[in-house]
């Protein structure tokens, strides 16, 4: 697996490549803008943008999504979560996607998590390098779902939202994520600085272990299997990052 990480700062936006080595297909989750960056990397690795995916509707930054089809020549399918309703579906949505849909390319296998609470409509993506295992997640890209130290509010919708939201959180959260083990990692859209959570960690990426254990969002669910016979010798997917 071919894994990059970008980091934005101002907004503290996280935005991710994710493609597979063999076939070199590759997909961009949560562009901004300014796509220079995603070209470049993608140009440098030989890798081809095939799927531009998106975890929500972002109020705090513009999509790169529709900009970036473009600059590729309209080669890219962009996937947009279609749970929200008709008012939550970007016009330029190619795929509208619902809880369990699947991107694949080659080994890498990319499966849609309907998170609601930050929005309705919020899809985490559980990212599957299938080389290493085909019904375990190595990793899981969770938008303003889950942060590093946090989960994103559910009040910046406004009051009328507030409660419907907070309940929608408190099921992602405990009926969710207990489902994958503590050792999957945790890849977030916004680090320190952003207004998306209260508490972001300045840490890029974290398990679902540590959170469960230390951020303070999570505390008082049950206690999910214990995974720490996994945790020794997990190598990290290939990643480079960039500021």
């Amino acid at each position: 697996m071919f894994f990059h990480q970008r980091f934005i700062p101002g907004l503290a936006i996280y935005s991710y490549l994710v493609g597979d080595e063999k076939t070199k297909e590759a997909a961009v989750i949560d562009p901004t803008r300014d796509g220079d960056e995603y070209l470049r990397v993608s140009k440098t690795e030989g890798l081809r943008i095939t799927h531009v995916v998106e975890t929500h509707v972002h109020a705090d930054f513009v999509s790169g999504a529709a900009e970036l089809k473009e600059r590729i020549g309209g080669a890219a399918q962009v996937h947009s979560s279609g749970l929200g309703g008709k008012d939550w579906i970007p016009p330029y949505a190619d795929c509208v996607v619902k809880d369990g849909d699947e991107i694949v390319m080659g080994s890498i296998r990319l499966k849609a998590i309907h998170t609601p609470g930050h929005t309705p409509e919020h899809l985490s993506w559980a990212v599957y390098d299938q080389t290493r295992s085909k019904d375990t997640p190595w990793l899981i890209l969770t938008g303003d779902f889950l942060f590093v130290g946090d989960v994103g509010r559910p009040d910046l919708l406004g009051e009328e939202a507030r409660r419907p939201l907070a309940h929608q959180l408190y099921q992602s959260v405990f009926k969710v994520l207990p489902a994958f083990p503590d050792f999957t990692e945790i890849y977030p859209a916004h680090g320190a600085g952003s207004l998306c959570g209260k508490a972001l960690g300045s840490r890029s990426s974290s398990t679902l272990g540590f959170e469960g254990r230390f951020n303070g969002a999570l505390q008082g669910r049950t206690s999910r299997p214990g995974s720490a016979a996994f945790s020794k010798g997990c190598r990290s997917p290939r990643r480079t990052s960039a500021a």
